[in-house]
C-alpha cells in the first residue's frame, strides 16, 4: 500500500535531511570522532611548548603586574594564530605588591648571647605593612580558633603564630583539597580574628606538605582598616618556634612592607570555536592566567590555560567543527580577587542559560582518572559514552556532584550551568602550589598531555550532545565557594 506524504510530513522530512548534512559536516559524538579527539590531543605537545612560553618567557603573572599583562598579549596572539575568534574581556584587578620581607628570632630561653636565629616567611597577599625598621614583639603559638579565643586576653600587641600542619596522609589518599580547606582557613581567616583582638602581626604556617623549608603564599581575608601585617613561614620555622615557645617566651622582629597600589586594568582571555547549527550555545573550557608572583606558575595555572588551548589546536589539526560554540576562556585574577570571574558572569549573565556547559582545569597537572560533574543524577547517565572514549588513557573515572565550586566557574555554576572539572591525582599538587618551587620542569609532559585529551575530549563531546543535560539549579554555599583567601 503506497502513502501518501502531507506537508507537515515533508517539512519534518527536510529538517532531517538538513540535520543530515549537518551531521556530515560534523563528526558529532560517534566512538570513532572521540578516538580522532582523544588520540590527537595524546600525540601532541602543543600545550607542553606553550607551557615553555608561557612560564619561561613570561614568568609569574600577579595581577596587575608587568608579567600579567605580557600573558594576555601572549595567549591572545597565539590563539588568533589558531583561527580562534579572541575578544579580551576588560577586568579592573586588584595591585598588590610584596617589599621587604624578613623575619629573625631575636629572643628566647637558652639563647646564647649574640645569637638570632633566621625565618624564611614571605608576605600573604593583602598583608598590611610594618614600619620600615620593622617590628619586635612576642609570639603567642596557637593550633586552634578555639585556641586563639581561650587565649583572646593574650593576644594584644603580640604576634599570633598559628601552627596548624597540612594533613599530608589525607593527600596521599586521594583528598588533597580537604586536606588544604583544613590548613588553609587559618590563612584565610586566622590574620583578621588575630587583629580584631589587636595582634600587631600573624603568621600562619605554611599550607604545603613539602618539608623542604619553602614558603606556601596566598590571600588572607583583611579587611581594609585591619590590614595588620601578616606572612606564612616554613614548617620548619613554625615548628621551630612551637618548640621554643615550649620553654619560654619567644621574641621575634618582623619587617614587611608590601604596598596596595591602585586598581589595574587587564583582561580575560576569551577565544571562540565556532559551532555550527547550535552556534548560539555554548561549552566553555578554561583555566587561569594570573600565578602568585613566586614562580611562573606552571601548575597553579599555566597547565590549565594551555591544556583548555589545546583543545582548539587539537580541532584545528582535525578540521573539526562542533555544533555549539567552544570557548576557551584564560581567567585573570583568580588569585587574589576572583574578579575575572565574576566579571564575566556579570557580563554573560543576561544569557546564562546558552552556557550549556563550563569546564575549568585548576587542581595541578597530576594525572587525570577522570572527571568530576557538577550535573543531575538522570544526566550522569548521558556521560556513558564520554567515559567509554577516555577509558583507553586511564581517565574514564567519572564521580558526579552536586557542587563542584571551581574557582572561577562558581558564579556560572551558581546561576545553573553544569560544571565540570579534571579529576586528578593531587598527592603532591600541595608541595610546590604557591611556592617558589611551583615551575615548568615540575610538570610532567605526559600528563599534561592527558589533560589536554580528557579536555578537548569532553568539550567535544559536550558540543555535540544531542540530549539537554539540564540547568543545575543549585544554590552554592557560602562555605562551598572557594574564595580568594581559600586559594
Amino acid at each position: 500500500m503506497k502513502r501518501r506524504i502531507c506537508l507537515p510530513a515533508l517539512t519534518l522530512i527536510a529538517a532531517s535531511l538538513a540535520a543530515s548534512s549537518v551531521s556530515a559536516a560534523t563528526p558529532g559524538n560517534d566512538p570513532a570522532a572521540l578516538a580522532k579527539v582523544r588520540d590527537t590531543a595524546m600525540q601532541s605537545d602543543y600545550a607542553y611548548q606553550r607551557l615553555e612560553d608561557l612560564t619561561d618567557l613570561v614568568g609569574p603573572r600577579l595581577s596587575g603586574s608587568a608579567g600579567a599583562a605580557a600573558a594576555v598579549t601572549q595567549v591572545a596572539d597565539e590563539l588568533r594564530k589558531l583561527g580562534a575568534r579572541v575578544t579580551l574581556q576588560p577586568v579592573k584587578v586588584p595591585h598588590w605588591v610584596r617589599g621587604a620581607e624578613t623575619c629573625e628570632v631575636v629572643d628566647y630561653k637558652g639563647r646564647p648571647a649574640g645569637v638570632t636565629q633566621k625565618v624564611v616567611l614571605t608576605a600573604l597577599g593583602g598583608s598590611g605593612a610594618t614600619p620600615a625598621a620593622g617590628i619586635t614583639a612576642e609570639v603567642i603559638v596557637v593550633r586552634s580558633f578555639e585556641e586563639l579565643k581561650a587565649r583572646a586576653a593574650e593576644v594584644k600587641g603580640r604576634i599570633v603564630l598559628f601552627d596548624v600542619p597540612f594533613d599530608q596522609n589525607m593527600a596521599d589518599r586521594g583528598l588533597a583539597g580537604n586536606a588544604y580547606g583544613q590548613a588553609v582557613a587559618f590563612r584565610g581567616a586566622g590574620p583578621r580574628m588575630a587583629a580584631e583582638m589587636g595582634a600587631q602581626a600573624a603568621l600562619v604556617r605554611a599550607v604545603g606538605g613539602a618539608a623542604y623549608r619553602i614558603v606556601h603564599t596566598g590571600a588572607t581575608n583583611l579587611p581594609e582598616g585591619k590590614r595588620i601585617p601578616a606572612a606564612a613561614i616554613t614548617i620548619e620555622d613554625s615548628m621551630l618556634i612551637a618548640r621554643l615557645s615550649k620553654r619560654g617566651p619567644v621574641r621575634l622582629h618582623l619587617t614587611l612592607t608590601p604596598q596596595i597600589l591602585p586598581d589595574a586594568d587587564s583582561y580575560n582571555v576569551i577565544a571562540d570555536w565556532p559551532g555550527t547549527d547550535k552556534a548560539d550555545e555554548i561549552v566553555l573550557v578554561s583555566g587561569h592566567l594570573d600565578s602568585w608572583d613566586l614562580a611562573t606558575g606552571a601548575n597553579d595555572d599555566a597547565s590549565g590555560v594551555v591544556s583548555a588551548m589545546g583543545v582548539i589546536d587539537t580541532l584545528r589539526k582535525l578540521d573539526y567543527r562542533p555544533r555549539r560554540t567552544i570557548r576557551v576562556v584564560a581567567w585573570m585574577n583568580e588569585e587574589n580577587g576572583g574578579r575575572g570571574g565574576r566579571g564575566y558572569n556579570d557580563a554573560y549573565k543576561s544569557t546564562a542559560e546558552k552556557h550549556f556547559a563550563a569546564y575549568e582545569d585548576d587542581s595541578g597537572s597530576g594525572r587525570p582518572f577522570g572527571l568530576r560533574a557538577g550535573v543531575g543524577l538522570q544526566s550522569a547517565k548521558l556521560m556513558a559514552p564520554l567515559q567509554a572514549a577516555l577509558y583507553p588513557i586511564g581517565a574514564g573515572a567519572f564521580r558526579r556532584e552536586d557542587v563542584i565550586a571551581s574557582g572561577d566557574l562558581h558564579e556560572l555554576e551558581t546561576s545553573g550551568v553544569p560544571s565540570f572539572e579534571p579529576w586528578i591525582d593531587s598527592a603532591n599538587y600541595f608541595n610546590y602550589h604557591h611556592t617558589p618551587a611551583d615551575t615548568f620542569d615540575k610538570v610532567d609532559p605526559d600528563n599534561l598531555r592527558r589533560h589536554t585529551a580528557v579536555m578537548a575530549t569532553t568539550a567535544w563531546f559536550l558540543a555535540n550532545m544531542d540530549q539537554q543535560i539540564g540547568r543545575s539549579n543549585v544554590a552554592v554555599p557560602v562555605t562551598a565557594a572557594p574564595a580568594a583567601a581559600a586559594k
